[in-house]
């Protein structure tokens, strides 16, 4: 997966294309500019944050309210607690993680900071959802930023996307390639992954980055993966189980997870309900 910088750190790996994580070093090295394609004129930083380790973003959803507690969205993989095993639900946890905002421009503004993890897996999908201290108004009356959109219906093969990275301050433009029906990587298997085109070759600390359809400003799916060199369903080198259990090794190719599930699964005042109606996230 995009591993988290912490991690990349302690393995002192060194940084490529695909997943590889960032380069070991006292100072997070500059990110070279000719790997990524220039964003859509619509698609900007403002929202985007920064974690520790990897990536994340602002989020409300289609029904959120001004006055709703605001919501930070990143992967399971991204938890200051370590990886969920395969299996576990990581649901109202406590948490004081702060997260740095940024506006259009990609500058730091200000700093957000979590109450708890409202939700968190690597089951099924690879997200975390952390409820902040401050609501969306506050947000927006503090430093001028309105939250990113989940959407709530499914991406579809060619459309243009955006990966924004706001611990790189850094875009991927591409397109989706298709979706693989499952995503194994080590212990845990991803349904209905969203399968990137070429074009975006994301690193280490990109994970939990928002997926953007240009067209519509919304986010679709929350970046996490990639074959890093050519490994088979093995850490850092996922591979695609079909529906009739034929396995393709894609090497050097990206992956996201879906969100459009994630709205059916909050209620009034963002508050989590997995017993909702059309909810499908996995429970604990």
């Amino acid at each position: 997966m995009n591993k988290p910088l912490l991690a990349a750190l302690a393995t002192l790996a060194v940084t490529g294309v695909g997943v590889a994580p960032a380069a070991a070093s006292s100072a997070a090295p500059a990110a070279p500019a000719s790997s990524a394609a220039p964003a859509a004129r619509a698609v900007s930083f403002a929202g985007t944050v920064a974690l520790s380790n990897c990536s994340g973003s602002v989020v409300r959803l289609p029904a959120s309210e001004d006055d709703d507690p605001a919501l930070v969205m990143s992967n399971g993989h991204c938890l200051e607690t370590g990886f969920p095993a395969a299996g576990e639900v990581v649901v109202d946890q406590p948490s004081s993680r702060s997260f740095g905002l940024l506006n259009a421009s990609g500058t730091r503004v200000g700093t957000l900071r979590a109450s708890k993890i409202a939700y968190a897996t690597m089951t099924d999908t690879d997200v975390s959802l952390y409820q902040l201290t401050s609501t969306y108004a506050q947000i927006r009356g503090s430093y001028g930023i309105s939250p990113l959109t989940l959407n709530d219906s499914r991406p579809t093969a060619g459309t243009a996307i955006t990966v924004v990275s706001g611990y790189w301050k850094r875009t991927y433009a591409c397109n989706v390639d298709g979706f693989a029906y499952r995503l194994k990587e080590g212990e845990w298997t991803w349904k209905d992954s969203v399968r990137y085109t070429s074009a975006c070759q994301t690193i280490g600390g990109t994970s939990g980055s928002p997926v953007v359809d240009n067209a519509t400003g919304k986010v679709v799916a929350v970046n996490n993966t990639g074959n890093e060199d050519g490994g088979r369903c093995t850490d850092n080198n996922p591979c695609e189980v079909a529906e009739d259990g034929t396995v393709t090794v894609r090497e050097g190719i990206n992956y996201g997870q879906q969100t459009y599930q994630i709205p059916a699964c909050f209620g009034l005042d963002n508050k989590l309900d997995l017993s909702r109606s059309g909810c499908v996230l996995p429970k604990p």
